[in-house]
């Protein structure tokens, strides 16, 4: 086991947390006050080469491991959750979904783009009925001709409003259960296409989030990806990768409360002394410390298994769920530090608290990931070998 970063590992991680405390932190208040971040820093987000970190070259990526996309996304989100979220989205849910179950046409015309950051993908599997029981879906797409005709609705889609191609699940043979769902390459630009941002979030203010909507839209029999009926197994897997990321991001909240809480301890002061001199705050601290530390490792481990091209279900769903209890966890402790500042927008920790419910819920709830870790030790999950796995890194 080799728990040191490479040069090259640990320089990402200085460029991006210099991109974020220059580009992001002076300026979060202000767009999470107005519910949008400047459409700018994709831009710079792809000038990075984040926006296809862990993509080989020869598909416009910068070919760096796994785990350097979870160095990213750990940054990113100790700027903000949106930002974390932008890159799960594009870059776990989109890109390596195509990478793995991609055939050559659909990566030389989707994933490159994407990879080098001139367009945006996003992904379509949650609905108004169905979340997660992904097989409750209505979505349903019927052959006609050369065209899949897609119907249907989705909703809570990040980037709902700003991303280019989305990858999106429908039935196409409903007598099947979740074996007759498929999964189709879906561009903005065909008709019948439209979305809609939902207003009024708790929390990841400045991220797009919203609904897609199809009306009678026609697919190229070219754009459905892997074979009918491969969409649930496409679905989990991409899921694999979105959840590793997830879980990357709530170690950087947990980072991000630390500071605030380190910075808050040694300024303020009660009962004659530094509120981190009294027991029950250092408590708090040695909490958000332990869980901080915790999730590295898991998460860490996690993109390991992904280098070497091992399958990783049942460790991606320990790390997300462990992960983002800690950080739901740190950013309570957080404002609980603060006192009554914590409680204003005086200080970030009440943006982190409200940030920090939303991945508790998504990619899978807490109890859905409580459930598979039993059942995996119970031996009633066992995860059998797919038709296509995600690449190792060479």
């Amino acid at each position: 086991m080799d728990f040191q970063f490479s040069d090259e590992q640990l320089m990402l991680r200085q460029s991006v947390r210099h991109f974020v405390d220059r580009e992001i932190i002076p300026k979060i208040a202000e767009w999470d006050a107005k519910g949008g971040f400047d459409q700018a820093i994709w831009k710079q987000l792809a000038q990075l080469g984040l926006l296809g970190i862990c993509i080989p070259e020869k598909y416009g990526g910068s070919g760096m491991d796994y785990n350097s996309l979870a160095i990213a996304c750990e940054e990113l989100e100790r700027g903000d959750t949106a930002f974390r979220t932008a890159v799960s989205v594009h870059t776990g849910l989109n890109s390596m979904t195509l990478l793995q179950w991609g055939n050559e046409a659909q990566k030389e015309k989707y994933l490159k783009p994407q990879a080098k950051g001139d367009k945006i993908g996003a992904f379509g599997l949650t609905e108004p009925g169905a979340g997660s029981d992904v097989a409750s879906m209505s979505s349903n797409a019927v052959l006609e001709g050369d065209y899949y005709k897609l119907n249907g609705q989705k909703t809570w889609i990040s980037l709902c409003d700003v991303a280019d191609h989305f990858i999106v699940f429908a039935y196409t043979d409903r007598s099947k259960s979740h074996k007759g769902i498929s999964a189709f390459i879906v561009e903005r630009t065909m008709g019948g296409f439209s979305s809609k941002a939902i207003k009024g979030k708790y929390g990841i203010r400045s991220g797009n989030t919203g609904e897609l909507f199809f009306e009678d839209v026609l697919i190229p029999k070219e754009n459905l990806l892997g074979e009918e009926g491969e969409g649930f197994k496409i679905a989990m897997s991409a899921l694999d990768n979105g959840r590793f990321t997830v879980a990357a991001g709530a170690v950087g909240l947990i980072d991000a409360c630390l500071e605030a809480s380190v910075k808050y301890c040694q300024q303020r002061e009660t009962f004659g002394k530094k509120i981190g001199d009294h027991q029950l705050v250092k408590q708090m601290i040695a909490k958000m410390e332990a869980g901080y530390q915790m999730s590295r490792l898991l998460v860490y481990r996690v993109g390991d298994m992904k280098n070497r091209g091992e399958r990783n279900t049942r460790e991606t769903s320990l790390a997300k769920w462990q992960a983002c209890d800690f950080a739901n966890q740190a950013a309570d402790d957080a404002v609980q530090i603060h006192g009554a500042y914590g409680y204003s927008d005086e200080y970030p920790v009440a943006r982190f608290l409200r940030n920090s419910k939303a991945p508790v819920i998504y990619e899978g709830t807490r109890e859905i990931h409580t459930l598979m870790q039993a059942d995996y030790v119970l031996g009633n999950r066992v995860d059998r070998k797919l038709s296509h796995i995600l690449p190792p890194w060479k």
